[in-house]
């Protein structure tokens, strides 16, 4: 089996990881690529905006519409979207029966009330909404392959709900003290977008929208507990590192978790559980879809460290990975860093 692929926003670091990884899927071909709005000019092609893609990719970036869609016809489209606009195009794209994986934030919260506060929009498709289904394949992976639209998750949410949540399941956390996450992030999660802050001589590594980024809520529902956010920015490329601090239940000790942990995990392709006294580094992650994980505690208080390729397991290689759970085909297809 074999499907057509499309990807809309295909110009963002995002798209262009889409892209790459597409490109050389066994299963799948890229039927078109289009920008994120509909005054795209289709002037540009992806050799041209990325040159990697020299000799690979000369597709032309079209404006984006329903039409041009249905004309490649494609089994599945890649939303790389804004968040408003991705709210409004995927019900275009299901009334038209493609399956679609959407990596904006637009249908990663169940409660629609939450969206004006953290996503500046009023979300008027709650239909569409209640059938979403979030794209973390270790924890949602049966309910994926059902799927006509799949919500990927956000890049800081992926380095903490893949160690957090087997905890909470297991009631491993005191629920009386909430779970502090510090997390840095590569510029690149910032967007491709020009931004005087951006820029190489004026980056610097420093906290943002402490307790109020649109990630906590999004931590908080899929992770199961009480989450406390203050993320940051790092002056490099590419990769994300969370330490995580748990205030551990009574009864539960650093080795109950690392057993909770890989029970979950052992046959997990994507997830790495490291041995004691060995720490998560973006290095060791970066182009992968890999998510390391290690753990170390002082009594109660347990510190979980983890670290993942924002634009990869944090984002277009996790949503490869549903696609491919979605279409039956084996979970590493096309990934760097497994087998294809």
């Amino acid at each position: 089996m074999s499907i057509r692929c499309a990807i809309v926003g295909a110009t963002g670091y995002t798209g262009a990881e889409l892209v790459d990884i597409l490109l050389r899927h066994p299963q799948a071909t890229l039927a078109g690529v289009f920008g994120s709005d509909t005054n795209t000019t289709s002037t540009r092609t992806m050799d041209s905006e990325f040159p990697r893609f020299r000799n690979q990719c000369s597709l032309s970036v079209e404006p984006f519409s329903v039409d041009a869609l249905k004309s490649l016809h494609v089994d599945a489209v890649f939303l790389c979207t804004p968040h408003e606009a991705s709210a409004d195009i995927v019900p275009q794209l299901l009334a038209e029966g493609l399956k679609v994986l959407d990596l904006s934030g637009a249908y990663r919260l169940s409660d629609t009330a939450l969206y004006p506060t953290y996503y500046s929009f009023t979300h008027t498709h709650p239909d569409v909404l209640k059938n979403a289904v979030y794209g973390m394949v270790e924890i949602n992976r049966d309910t994926i392959k059902n799927a006509d639209i799949v919500a990927v998750p956000g890049c800081y949410p992926t380095s903490v709900i893949l160690p957090v949540r087997p905890l909470a399941d297991a009631g491993a956390i005191d629920a009386s003290a909430p779970v502090i996450v510090d997390a840095i992030s590569g510029i690149s999660g910032a967007g491709r977008g020009a931004k005087v802050a951006n820029l190489f001589c004026e980056v610097s590594a420093g906290a943002y929208n402490v307790l109020k980024h649109r990630h906590q809520p999004e931590m908080r529902e899929h992770a199961k507990c009480n989450i406390l956010f203050i993320p940051h920015i790092g002056p490099y490329d590419r990769g994300i590192v969370s330490t995580i601090h748990v205030q551990l239940a009574a009864g539960w000790n650093e080795n109950k978790v690392r057993t909770v942990l890989m029970e979950k995990y052992a046959n997990e392709p994507w997830v790495r559980l490291l041995t004691p006294g060995t720490y998560p580094r973006v290095n060791d992650v970066a182009r992968t879809n890999y998510c390391d994980i290690a753990t170390t505690s002082d009594g109660s208080h347990l510190v979980i460290c983890s670290a993942i390729d924002n634009l990869l397991k944090g984002a277009s290689g996790q949503a490869v990975q549903c696609m491919n759970v979605r279409f039956g085909f084996d979970e590493s297809a096309g990934l760097i860093g497994g087998a294809a």
